[in-house]
């Protein structure tokens, strides 16, 4: 019996996962491609993002979303099931794409795919890393984080702990392709200097490739044959090591707010919140009075991107509704009202 492939799409938040993802949909060739999305929040916004793309791989029984819980934390209640329900239907899809949360981490997926439900029938085909060159060109993440785990280790009265850098050293860790995405925002020195420093901490094996925008075509990132789940040895987790992984360092929540008129004023006000407030990610979609499309907006730190994506659906209420994630202790009212509008629903 034929074991049907998985991919696990992995990086950090805004680094450009559901770009990737909608661009391998596009570039598929006729094989058909099922989704599972998982949101770090309650706003299904990637699901919505794919939905949104104009091509018919991206069917409503495809896309499935899993929200509200890190798909690392809630394998056996949420993930295993629906992987189950996916490869049962009379017509299994010939490839499925698993699109984390920007918090998660892959290790606990690909051992689930050696549980004896399902080990038969799948294999992970990959792990594929996104990473957001802007933001790690930036030195978002410490360049050693063994001797940072070493400094602990040796001073347990120094707090040394990053979160951020611990998923993101996860992530390369898991790693059977890495994607340095957004590459067009970093200068070309700095770009080759930011190579030679992932490449350092990558596998042997394991292959750095550049890209914008998540432009990589299907036959690039999918067929990697890796079957990971049986060298899972090879790919070492900090979290193993030191403990036991949670999100209590984040929260996200979402802001409700009226039509926006004026998108260069949004745009800046927007910018003006996250700066103020150390907002992580923003993502969501905004209502533009006279065009009959909605616009999506994404954020990561204060770069701001917004686009055009579908219609607004007959009967579909037009709505502004963004996602805000942050670490924990966000000051929702004041970023709510910064965006002019009210926070909806709490996720904790």
């Amino acid at each position: 019996m034929r074991r049907i492939p998985a991919t696990i799409v992995t990086g950090f938040l805004g680094a450009g996962k559901t770009s990737l993802v909608r661009h391998l949909l596009a570039t598929a060739s006729g094989h058909r491609l099922a989704i599972i999305v998982n949101e770090f929040g309650e706003l299904g916004i990637d699901r919505e993002l794919l939905l949104g793309c104009g091509d018919a791989a991206c069917g409503e029984d495809d896309i499935v979303e899993l929200a509200n819980g890190c798909l690392c934390c809630t394998v056996a209640d949420d993930f295993l099931p629906t992987l189950s329900r996916l490869i049962d239907r009379p017509e299994p899809p010939g490839h499925i794409v698993i699109e984390t949360s920007g918090l998660a981490l892959p290790k606990p997926l690909v051992q689930a795919f050696a549980w004896p439900e399902i080990r038969t029938r799948t294999t992970v085909d990959g792990v594929v890393t996104v990473i957001d060159a802007a933001a790690a060109a930036s030195g978002r993440f410490a360049s050693d984080p063994e001797a940072v785990a070493r400094q602990r280790a040796a001073d347990p009265s120094i707090d040394h702990d990053n979160p951020l850098e611990e998923v993101f050293t996860d992530q390369l860790a898991c790693a059977d392709l890495v994607i340095l995405n957004k590459t067009d925002l970093v200068a070309p020195e700095r770009l080759a200097a930011l190579r030679r420093e992932i490449e350092a901490r990558l596998r042997p094996g394991v292959k750095l490739i550049a890209a914008e925008q998540g432009r990589v075509a299907a036959p690039v990132a999918l067929g990697l044959a890796a079957q990971a789940e049986d060298d899972l040895a090879a790919r070492p987790s900090l979290h193993e090591i030191e403990g036991e992984h949670d999100h209590d360092d984040f929260e996200s929540f979402v802001v409700n707010t009226g039509p926006i008129a004026d998108l260069a004023e949004f745009r800046a006000r927007l910018g003006a919140v996250i700066r103020e407030h150390d907002v992580l990610r923003v993502k969501g979609f905004v209502d533009v009075p006279g065009r009959d499309r909605r616009q999506v907006v994404q954020a990561v730190g204060d770069r701001v991107q917004q686009h055009f994506d579908r219609p607004w659906l007959a009967g579909e209420a037009r709505a502004t509704r963004l996602v805000v994630i942050g670490k924990k202790g966000l000051d929702r009212g004041g970023i709510a009202a910064g965006l002019g509008g009210a926070p909806a629903a709490l996720d904790d």
